[in-house]
């Protein structure tokens, strides 16, 4: 068991939690979430030892083993298989078979295992970095973002692993579907406090809003109370027999503990704009072929018609030709055979990881979003810059400075800048944090045009896809339906579902299909948007008129205590009234408010019960 007691940590002005306090039990696995920069690896950091909290212990067992994937690289065998056999336990340093079980669960093929490690990408390197503290058998096992650099199948072996880990483990992943199946208790770090619930991360977000809902409204019932009493203070001060009364009511005030009031946390904000196109097809493709050596084709003989509004998912293991043919479409590369063919009017944008290279180093962010499309003027180009988090002077920053994930939110703003009729996307949810890509999925359900994406994230592949191009056994090829239709169909291959999902799937109501189910929630998101909006709408005013109301008391407040040390009557009777007038209206929107809200609460309910009934199968 390691505990944590009342840590605390800042970078300069920067707090990224204090307070925090929590214990990780026996064979507990547990996600960690929490918006970017908020200090999520730096927790795990302070555990390994690598980093020191300013205030407050780490307690962690004696002997007890930690296992950390580190993103240097320092190998010293000339295999892959020697290399992995170090991570081995010393009472198991000869089990070469463990070693190479979990190698081929992370996508390494028998021909590699004699190879120098040396001679893979990174993305491969770090894999071996992560078999070696998984065949270790640490007492808790700490993963950051384990499925980077993973690709699907990889990702569902790994998945599985995890679900039949024996001892303690911490997860840091953007992908929210796959810590779901894994964990059985989420610690998340909001607003600089950590809080640690059983269960998965719908029902710790669900919880944290009902916590934060509960708190504003508590804030402004004391707020009002507040200002009751300092009137009957302001009111009553100067009457000697009610000295007392006035008396205990300051005491009164002076103990009572303020709420300020919640900040506004920024999410990142998608909304694709759209150019209109009123073709039925954006894109044929006929005979495709390409290789980058001969001997090893990528893609040989592709053909697909794209319509005008199909979401298709590209999926299949790393290196087999997926950016290759999404390259290819955009015509960043050249086909040996075969043409594609434009319709008349389509426009599309392309994000890829790598594309952050034809950013301008010497401009602003604010300048490389104006130079998007023509008609995007300072004010666009400045919300377009905050809806990506880069706020104030920050949009003033130079491409140069920044890392690479704020460069690929830059160029994710420069595709919201320009209309489109058509999105190219590869892996876009790289460097965002959950409630980002929950954002970005909305945002291309959306999208009223064609999507063609390339992603390893199951739960986009069950939201989005209604077509596949699927990179399989040497072969491309297109399948028709969603994605839980593709697994239905034998899928990748690999073992059955978990005990978990397999329940979820038996529960399904028969008299839908998959495609049909899909279809139902995207109606009842939308339904439910247009339901909850004009709801959400006359609260936001009704909050904003009580504002205004009570800054207005104050005010008048502020005027009867200047009448009454002037002995002014007639002043003092005269804003008295105004402010009685005051205080109706502002109790006549607070019970409409608690109505509104009431019934906002009442029928968001209803929707998440609804989609809840579907959120397995889709």
């Amino acid at each position: 068991m390691i505990s944590i007691d009342n840590l605390g940590k800042a970078y300069g002005k920067q707090t990224l939690f204090e307070g925090a306090s929590f214990k990780l039990n026996q064979k507990e696995k547990v996600g960690l979430v929490g918006r970017n920069g908020h200090g999520k690896t730096t927790l795990l950091r302070i555990i390994t030892g690598e980093d020191f909290p300013d205030e407050g212990s780490v307690t962690i067992p004696r002997n007890y083993r930690i296992g950390y994937v580190k993103q240097q690289l320092d190998f010293t065998e000339d295999t892959v298989l020697k290399e992995g056999m170090k991570g081995l336990p010393k009472a198991e340093k000869e089990h070469s078979w463990k070693v190479e079980k979990v190698l081929a669960g992370l996508g390494f093929e028998p021909s590699d295992m004699d190879r120098n490690p040396l001679e893979f990408s990174g993305g491969y390197q770090i894999r071996l970095n992560l078999a070696k503290v998984l065949v270790s058998e640490p007492d808790l096992l700490l993963l950051d973002e384990p499925t980077n650099y993973l690709d699907i199948t990889s990702i569902r072996w790994i998945e599985k692993f995890l679900q039949g880990w024996p001892r303690e483990l911490m997860l840091i992943t953007h992908d929210r579907g796959f810590m779901d199946k894994v964990i059985t208790h989420v610690i998340g770090i909001h607003r600089k406090k950590l809080r640690k619930i059983p269960g998965t991360t719908e029902k710790y977000y669900t919880q944290m809003a009902q916590d934060e809902e509960i708190y504003e409204k508590t804030r402004l019932n004391d707020e009002r109370k507040r200002k009751e009493v300092e009137l009957f203070i302001t009111r009553f001060r100067a009457k000697a027999r009610l000295a007392g009364l006035v008396q205990s009511r300051v005491k009164a005030l002076e103990k009572q503990e303020k709420k300020n009031k919640l900040e506004n946390l920024k999410t990142l904000e998608f909304s694709f704009r759209e150019k209109t196109y009123n073709g039925k097809y954006v894109l044929s493709a006929k005979n495709i072929s390409f290789s980058f050596a001969p001997a090893n084709p990528l893609i040989n003989g592709f053909d697909i018609s794209i319509g005008a509004h199909d979401k298709i998912c590209i999926v299949g293991q790393n290196g087999k030709g997926k950016t290759t043919l999404l390259r290819l479409i955009a015509g960043d590369l050249k086909q040996i055979t075969g043409e594609f063919i434009w319709n008349k009017g389509v426009e599309w944008s392309f994000f890829e990881q790598t594309n952050v290279g034809i950013l301008a180093d010497k401009r602003t962010i604010e300048e490389e979003i104006m130079a998007s499309a023509p008609d995007v003027d300072r004010q666009t180009a400045r919300n377009i810059c905050g809806a990506m988090l880069f706020e104030g002077d920050d949009a003033l920053k130079k491409i140069a400075v920044l890392s690479g994930g704020e460069k690929s939110r830059v160029m994710l703003g420069k595709i919201l800048a320009t209309p489109v009729n058509m999105l190219l996307l590869d892996e876009p949810t790289n460097h965002l944090d959950m409630e980002s890509c929950d954002a970005l999925l909305s945002a291309i359900d959306s999208f009223n045009g064609a999507v063609i994406l390339v992603t390893h994230n199951e739960m986009f592949l069950h939201a989005l896809a209604e077509r596949l191009i699927v990179f399989q056994d040497g072969k491309s090829f297109v399948f028709e339906g969603s994605y839980q239709d593709f697994l239905d169909k034998g899928g990748w291959g690999d073992d059955e579902l978990p005990l978990k999902q397999e329940q979820s799937d038996n529960n399904m109501d028969a008299a839908l299909g998959k495609k049909e189910l899909r279809k139902a929630r995207s109606h009842i998101i939308t339904e439910r948007s247009k339901v909850l909006k004009p709801l959400e709408q006359k609260i936001e005013n009704i909050e904003n008129e009580i504002e205004a109301l009570e800054k207005e008391s104050e005010t008048l407040n502020e005027s009867i205590t200047f009448a009454t040390q002037e002995r002014d009557g007639k002043r003092i009777a005269e804003l008295s009234i105004i402010l009685s007038k005051n205080e109706s209206r502002i109790n006549i929107l607070f019970d409409e408010l608690d109505r509104l809200t009431s019934e906002y609460d009442s029928l968001k309910s209803v929707y998440e019960v609804r989609l809840d009934s579907l959120s397995d199968d889709v």
